[in-house]
């Protein structure tokens, strides 16, 4: 049992790094803290709980990973001190010598987050450490279980400061690429219920929500815990009332069903929007990295969407200088790229991680080349971006706007995630939250979302 009276009247900082799951997650632990008399600490105020959620995906978020816990210490002295998420699983030892750390859970340990928290807490207080000082800092530190050991799943449904709900439907890879950390940061593939997720999706429309984005690590995987298919969960969510729309964050091309294509064609809710992670546009590379797909598969894929739905905005995930990519891989990457009719690249240069099997892979490309190959992809991805807006100038369109500070522009997204800017003249404050009909006009200033009109 769970004695909340400790942290009535108590505050909270939060930061979180990484993916639109971790995230979610941050804003489920607030929630739930609030719930225990907890209230999130104003800017600049000393709180008495810090939690940080950290990502491993690279070795540039380690380090931003480490800063940032560092930063938080420093920026509330005193504060009982929570990291949890992929670099506490990964790096449990290192983050617990951290000076200020006082808890540190794995992917296993976070679904109770709130229970370790609590007793640590108890023992701190009825101790009298409270004071760091020469005493140095008071670890809570709790041993982190193995990848192939960790069988929880903690439920987010929450938006935090955001307009738009995200829904964990799923958690944990199967997959083990060569370059990749996650499953053994997150386990092995895992997921509730479809009842359960509907349940939290109508609570999401019982409190106003009117967006939900599916999340999770390998989305498309759901069901290996429940039996159930993942085409199933979309279903039973696109009749659930009160939810006016509905996207998925990321599905592999492997697992995205042309069945799944033609339903969310026709569907209600679910919204002209993919993101799909395709990593290489050369089957060799795609061969070294274990990805379970080729190039002719993928090209399917977009070609389906677009003949589903013309105007489906298609985000790509795209990685760039791993082992093993030569020049001549890297052109073809390019050039499949340059052909395909989506509509956004998400380029990640690659990262070295230890213990991943791409490191027995014998070509190395420099960080110079990284670089140039990563802008000449972001040059790339800004053109075709830009060429689908442009498209939609002049055209009507239902947004989804989102709080905005007051005097500042509001912004939104259309069905299609075409991004878009009311100007503060004509921007109020009760637009927050609601689907408007708007004219798409030029672009904004710098070309990041088009201007509207309220129609």
């Amino acid at each position: 049992m769970i004695d909340s009276s400790a942290f009535q009247g108590k505050s909270a900082a939060y930061y979180t790094l990484g993916c639109k799951l971790n995230f979610s997650e941050t804003s489920t632990f607030g929630q739930m803290l609030q719930e225990m008399g907890v209230r999130t600490a104003s800017k600049g105020e000393h709180a008495d709980i810090c939690l940080i959620n950290t990502c491993s995906v690279t070795e540039v978020a380690d380090h931003k990973c480490r800063q940032a816990i560092h930063r938080m210490v420093r920026q509330h002295p005193g504060a009982f001190v929570v990291v949890t998420g992929c670099y506490a699983q990964l790096e449990a030892e290192t983050v617990s010598q951290i000076e200020g750390v006082d808890l540190v859970l794995g992917s296993n340990e976070k679904a109770n987050l709130i229970q370790f928290l609590s007793e640590a807490w108890n023992r701190r207080e009825s101790e009298k450490t409270g004071e760091r000082g020469e005493q140095g800092a008071m670890h809570e530190f709790h041993a982190v279980e193995k990848a192939r050991d960790i069988t929880s799943f903690a439920p987010s449904c929450s938006r935090g400061n955001r307009t738009r709900y995200f829904l964990k439907v799923q958690d944990g890879c199967n997959y083990y690429c060569t370059y990749c950390t996650i499953p053994f940061a997150r386990g092995f593939s895992r997921n509730p219920s479809i009842a359960s997720l509907v349940e939290q999706a109508e609570w999401a429309a019982r409190e106003g929500g009117k967006e939900i984005v599916l999340t999770g690590v390998n989305i498309g995987d759901f069901g290996r815990t429940t039996g159930e298919r993942f085409l199933d969960l979309v279903k039973a969510l696109d009749g659930v009332e009160g939810i006016s729309r509905f996207r998925i964050s990321s599905l592999e091309p492997d697992l995205l069903d042309d069945e799944l294509v033609d339903y969310c064609a026709q569907s209600r809710a679910f919204m002209p929007h993919f993101h799909i992670p395709l990593q290489s546009g050369s089957d060799e590379v795609l061969r070294l990295m274990h990805r379970r797909y080729d190039k002719a598969l993928f090209a399917h894929k977009i070609n389906l969407i677009k003949d589903r739905m013309p105007h489906a905005f298609i985000g790509v995930d795209v990685m760039v200088g791993t082992r093993g990519e030569r020049p001549e891989l890297f052109e073809e990457c390019f050039d499949f790229l340059n052909g395909l009719d989506v509509t956004q690249l998400h380029v990640f240069p690659y990262s070295e991680r230890p213990g991943t099997a791409a490191l027995r892979i014998p070509y190395v490309v420099s960080s110079a080349e990284k670089k140039a190959r990563s802008k000449r992809l972001l040059d790339l991805s800004d053109e075709k971006t830009q060429a689908f807006y442009a498209a939609h100038i002049g055209s009507k369109a239902e947004v989804l706007f989102e709080k905005a500070s007051r005097g500042r522009a509001m912004h939104g997204f259309t069905k299609n995630y075409v991004r878009v800017e009311l100007p503060a003249s004509i921007a109020r404050e009760e637009y927050d939250n609601q689907l408007l009909n708007v004219r798409l006009g030029g672009f904004n200033h710098d070309k990041t979302a088009l201007m509207a009109t309220i129609e």
